[in-house]
């Protein structure tokens, strides 16, 4: 049994670290093009534009719509004609995997700067593949992972702090993934036959315990506006250590309802770690969880203001039906929900979908 580890080239951090992006460019080639969403390209980039231009000269295109195949083809041809040398990708969780599918295709070294910390997107060597509709369709595996992963904690903490919290909420998944990936052998995010090693597992630990230690303080001081060793830590948790742990362990039945929401429009307004941070509290009613650890998740997801009822995920009046969507999404074959080591039946996906609502709003002191 062979184990791997996945790891960016180069991993940087810190506060305004974004004035690293033009050596790190010129380091890697001698032109870049960088793809980016629209609010980046009329807030962000102009801040640093002509620092980076000192360094190296940089392309810019816009992410029109969803990371799906089409836009992808569109930004390759782009890509190409340009001539640049090096990608980057710069902007959310859509960006970073529409820029790595572009780098994978055109063969080019990969900078990655995300501009929120909301999901653990930045670090793999996967993307997630979209609909133009928005509905989850197929991961993309790329030859390697980024060359560098650039974090500019002051971008990251002037970002709407549901960002944040969201990418907790997705980061709040790792330990409990990889501890049913470690139980049963599941192959990691190789695509092969390869699991976790033992460093992966820890870094997995590391991330649920660093949630627990610094989310709300992290929370309360992006609400600020003042970065501390606390947001430095949750932003390294969100970003670094979720990635290096979803990746080099393996999914499970959180992302595995998280895939299965999607199928329904009404969440299509609410972001992956949002969707996934509900998707964990029910794959701990799935799996049998301790009352303990279900108790201890939902105070941390309620501390932080994460969902923890389908109201939050905008399906407060969702039917019987549309659960059979959903569930028949989430048992499908090459669904990660299937990892878990007891054989889930639609039934139990919608069962533990409603008791996880049930008890989100039992601790609210809601009433059916």
């Amino acid at each position: 049994m062979i184990s791997t580890t996945f790891f960016p080239g180069h991993y940087v951090q810190g506060y305004e670290a974004i004035k690293r992006l033009g050596p790190e460019i010129a380091r890697l080639g001698k032109s870049g093009y960088l793809i980016c969403s629209p609010t980046v390209f009329s807030k962000v980039l102009p801040t640093f534009q002509d620092e980076m231009g000192k360094h190296a000269q940089v392309a810019v295109e816009k992410l029109t719509g969803e990371c799906c195949d089409d836009e992808i083809d569109r930004l390759l041809t782009l890509a190409e004609k340009s001539g640049s040398s090096v990608i980057i990708g710069m902007g959310g969780g859509k960006v970073m995997d529409t820029a790595k599918a572009v780098a994978a295709k055109s063969e080019k070294p990969l900078i990655i700067v995300p501009t929120v910390a909301s999901s653990d997107a930045p670090c793999s060597a996967v993307s997630v593949i979209y609909t133009a509709e928005g509905i989850y369709d197929h991961p993309m595996p790329h030859p390697r992972n980024p060359d560098v992963v650039l974090v500019d904690t002051k971008i990251i903490a002037e970002a709407p702090i549901r960002f944040l919290v969201a990418g907790m909420g997705d980061a709040l998944s790792t330990r409990f993934e990889a501890e049913t990936c470690r139980q049963n052998y599941i192959e990691n995010m190789t695509f092969t036959e390869d699991v976790g090693s033992m460093t992966a597992y820890a870094l997995a630990q590391l991330c649920y315990d660093t949630l627990l230690e610094y989310g709300l303080s992290a929370k309360r001081a992006c609400e600020a506006h003042a970065i501390t060793p606390a947001v430095e830590h949750i932003i390294e948790a969100n970003t670094l250590l979720s990635g290096l742990g979803f990746e080099s362990c393996g999914l499970a039945s959180a992302h595995g309802f998280q895939i299965g929401f999607t199928v329904l429009k009404e969440t299509h307004s609410y972001l992956h770690g949002e969707l996934v941070s509900f998707g964990t509290l029910a794959s701990l009613i799935l799996t049998d969880k301790k009352k303990q650890v279900i108790d201890e998740v939902y105070s941390f997801c309620e501390s932080v203001g994460l969902p923890t009822t389908l109201a939050e995920v905008g399906l407060e009046h969702v039917t019987e039906q549309e659960l059979q969507q959903v569930a028949e999404v989430a048992t499908a074959e090459d669904n990660p929900m299937l990892n878990e080591p007891l054989p889930v039946t639609r039934e139990m996906v919608i069962a533990a979908i409603q008791a996880a609502d049930y008890e989100g709003r039992a601790r609210k002191g809601e009433k059916r």
